[in-house]
């Protein structure tokens, strides 16, 4: 379905954030019959529905919001209604057809765009992807997940979009290179399920991309796309990183070696393998990656790491803090510990208990001497996971703020202090940079 499909059509927008409000504006470009706007969960984040949007598009909040879902010829979601709200799993059973402006936007400019999902990987890998274009002449339009609406985006000659599982959920075209960068199970209470999860995710994949690119390391996806045709990067046979020729690892297409693993400013081996994706895509695009690997160095060694995303923090004790809020899951959590291997690790978990299950964290922490720190509300649960483990040290504190307090007083000089919450950040904070905000004052705050 096409934005020019809802001409002449009854169309109810769900959702009056970022989103909701690209959606309309877009919509009403093209003729609708009726539209409407409903919102059902007002609270205090919501912003004024006045002015040009009210003028296309009345606001319908509450209860009464149904009625005009379940009356439309077309219903477009915004990314944060879940499956699993009640009104989608009813209007699913009216057979009342439902999109997002996500589909909307992909069927009209796939044959553009790479799009890249993942549980894990997505925001540093498309960040890498269109800033390495950028460096290859190959100019971009960067958006999707990062905050950006695809009914935003200017008109450009290729995209690069990071996109959620909800994003994906709804799509009926694939892009022009579908990318996945990892796959566990997440969101699991939003999709209705560890099966929903996966096929929300993978529906990036369904409607016939030119080339899927996905990392070839990860088990769970290679099981999910079994057969399938797909570059598999880390496999010697596309990027990977290899003993180059001083000795040292470095990043390969295929045999020919393009330069060293210490070019990349990222720590983790979950980097290396976000890297070797983006190579692969430019390589999937065009790019003489062998002929240009010099620049693709210098743009390599200049490319900022996303904030929240492993980010140290200066310290004047000699202690390494590093904010990773953005780890929600436990498997994200062991790629971040993962990433200091070798080194005295205090690891602060907790957050928003949605019932995960947390037995692979500590399948992953049976041989490893570390510290981890519980605050509320999953972190008591996910210490007493962690239980009977003989090198795991576990402490519960009341909050994040004391938890860096007793963390500065349990790390050895030298070690690192990780704050990689395996949870989400709502209920005790605003967001995840509301949390990232409490943990650099704290750490500023015990420093004196």
């Amino acid at each position: 379905m096409r934005l020019s499909d809802l001409r002449g059509r009854h169309v109810a927008v769900w959702g009056a954030g970022r989103e909701g409000r690209a959606a309309v504006t877009a919509i009403a470009a093209h003729g609708p019959a009726d539209l409407v706007a409903v919102d059902d969960s007002a609270n205090f984040l919501t912003l004024p529905w006045e002015g040009p949007l009210a003028a296309a598009a009345p606001l319908v909040t509450g209860e009464d919001g149904f009625a005009r879902l379940a009356a439309a010829d077309v219903v477009v979601r915004s990314p944060g209604v879940p499956n699993t709200h009640p009104w989608m799993v009813e209007l699913r059973r009216r057979a009342v057809p439902v999109t997002q402006g996500s589909a909307l936007w992909m069927a009209d400019h796939a044959d553009r765009t790479v799009g890249v999902t993942g549980s894990k990987g997505k925001s540093t890998t498309s960040s890498l992807i269109s800033h390495l274009l950028t460096a290859m002449d190959r100019p971009n339009v960067f958006g999707g997940n990062i905050g950006v609406p695809l009914l935003d985006l200017p008109e450009a000659g290729l995209y690069v979009l990071e996109l959620s599982s909800y994003q994906c959920a709804d799509l009926t075209d694939s892009p022009r290179v579908a990318v996945v960068t990892a796959l566990f199970p997440e969101h699991l209470d939003a999709h209705g399920g560890e099966r929903e999860y996966y096929r929300d995710k993978l529906n990036l994949l369904a409607h016939g991309p030119h080339t899927v690119v996905v990392n070839g390391a990860d088990p769970r996806l290679a099981l999910e796309l079994g057969d399938r045709a797909a570059v598999r990067a880390g496999s010697p046979d596309t990027t990977h990183v290899a003993t180059g020729p001083d000795g040292t690892p470095w990043f390969h297409l295929r045999d020919s070696p393009l330069f060293p693993r210490a070019v990349l400013p990222l720590v983790g081996r979950h980097n290396e393998g976000n890297l070797c994706v983006a190579l692969a895509v430019l390589d999937a695009l065009g790019v003489d990656v062998v002929a240009g690997k010099d620049s693709l160095a210098i743009a390599v060694a200049g490319f900022q790491g996303l904030a929240h995303r492993l980010t140290e923090i200066a310290d004047p004790s000699g202690l390494t803090f590093v904010d990773d809020t953005l780890a929600t899951s436990p498997y994200a959590a062991m790629h971040a510990i993962d990433a200091y291997e070798g080194r005295s690790l205090t690891v602060i978990v907790g957050g928003t208990d949605r019932g995960l299950d947390y037995t692979p964290l500590r399948d992953h922490l049976a041989e490893r001497e570390i510290t981890v720190i519980g605050i509320p509300d999953s972190g008591p649960r996910i210490v007493e996971a962690l239980a009977g483990l003989p090198a795991v040290r576990t402490e519960l504190a009341e909050d994040l703020a004391a938890a860096v307090g007793l963390a500065r007083k349990l790390t050895p000089a030298g070690g690192v202090v990780l704050l990689s919450p395996a949870a989400p950040s709502y209920g005790r904070f605003r967001n995840f940079e509301h949390r990232s905000e409490v943990f650099a004052q704290a750490v500023a705050d015990t420093a004196r």
